[in-house]
């Protein structure tokens, strides 16, 4: 996995400039370690696929979008879709005729996303509503929510727009961070509030005015340069109720109660995508491809696998008695949530699983970088 920094002040279009990194056991070259060889499949659990289609392949932060029985999202060249999850069959698509940089969110009316060329475009039934220019770049997928389509910038900026209108109703500006990530933050509605990434804090907005309620600590900056300082969160996040985990980028996860705007634990972790979970355990895939259960409550781990180090894994899913994580060799693999005991496997395309498997009742939904979008039905 290639990981990208973005560099300068990347408020200003003219004057970002990226800086590809490789970083630990994710990096490419000739000393990236071998991945572990899978033992024979189990079998374990019946997983049966329902449905495949091809949308166009991704090479942006991809958010798959579920509202009801409708899964939304969007390929590399801006060709975006609503794809009824029980049958495949596509309800709308629309080319929004420029490159994508970050999306989809929705609330199942209206869609949004932005392009490289930084804007914000929203449609309503696969129409365009309008699109807004921006004042920053964006990996993360807006979210809609209230009649509302709120962005958070690469420099941690967040502001809403009218979804009908796209006036914009506010902005929260933050000092600028030397280096941010060039992959999705977080950015969630927990009840009222609007809970943001902001660097190396989670932090709760009014999402009336943009004011901030609440701000918590998840990591620390350390280090001597702006890159051994770096500290961000990283999408996706798990929410159970009041319940916010967020992983900060190879450094710590930790969870918030984002009612009461505290801090519930902070752990060291050294991984660099986001986190699953239920009510009870914490899921997450670390850099080396160990895969770590923590207990939701304490943080104290439960169980850590290291069957799948080094293949490229996805953020994990929680559905039923497995933990589901998507790999770079485009396979599924199902472990057990009790102790990461392999229960069974499936394979896509032989592309990487490009985002985080999502679920609607109970099919699972995976797209791949390929441009396959998937859905299994475990049985």
């Amino acid at each position: 996995m290639k990981l990208q920094l973005l560099a300068g002040k990347v408020a200003g279009l003219g004057l970002t400039l990226g800086l590809a990194l490789l970083l630990g056991a994710c990096a490419g070259g000739p000393d990236k370690p071998k991945p572990t060889e899978l033992a024979p499949n189990p079998g374990l659990m019946g997983v049966r696929q329902v449905w495949a289609t091809k949308v166009g392949g991704t090479d942006f932060p991809l958010t798959l979008r579920v509202v009801d029985q409708t899964v939304f999202l969007a390929n590399a060249d801006g060709g975006v879709w609503a794809i009824n999850v029980g049958t495949g069959a596509e309800l709308w698509r629309v080319d929004v005729g420029a490159k994508v940089a970050a999306g989809v969110g929705s609330d199942g009316q209206f869609v949004a996303l932005v392009t490289r060329d930084n804007e914000l475009v929203v449609l309503d039934g696969g129409r365009e509503l309008w699109r807004q220019k921006l004042s920053a770049m964006v990996f993360t997928s807006p979210l809609v929510a209230g009649r509302r389509v709120f962005v958070l910038g690469a420099d941690r900026t967040v502001s809403a727009y009218d979804a009908v209108s796209g006036r914009k109703l506010w902005i929260q500006q933050r000092p600028g961070e030397p280096l941010v990530l060039r992959q999705a933050g977080v950015l969630l509605p927990v009840g009222d509030t609007l809970v943001a990434g902001l660097a190396g804090r989670l932090a709760g907005l009014s999402p009336g005015n943009g004011s901030v309620r609440w701000e918590v600590p998840i990591a620390t900056p350390r280090g001597t340069n702006d890159v051994e300082r770096l500290v961000d969160l990283v999408a996706s996040a798990s929410r159970v109720g009041e319940s916010v985990c967020v992983r900060a980028f190879q450094s710590a996860v930790g969870c918030v109660n984002a009612a009461r705007g505290n801090l519930l634990w902070t752990k060291p972790a050294a991984g660099a995508v986001g986190l699953g979970g239920d009510d009870r355990l914490l899921f997450g895939t670390e850099a080396d491809g160990k895969v770590v259960a923590w207990t939701r409550a304490s943080g104290e781990r439960a169980w850590v696998s290291e069957r799948l180090k080094y293949r490229g894994l996805s953020a994990p899913l929680a559905l039923g008695r497995s933990v589901v994580i998507g790999d770079e060799s485009g396979l599924l693999h199902f472990l057990s949530r009790e102790d990461g005991s392999p229960l069974t496997r499936v394979g896509t395309d032989g592309s990487a699983v490009a985002a985080a498997p999502v679920v609607a009742g109970d099919t699972l939904i995976v797209a791949t970088r390929g441009g396959s979008v998937m859905a299994f039905k475990p049985e």
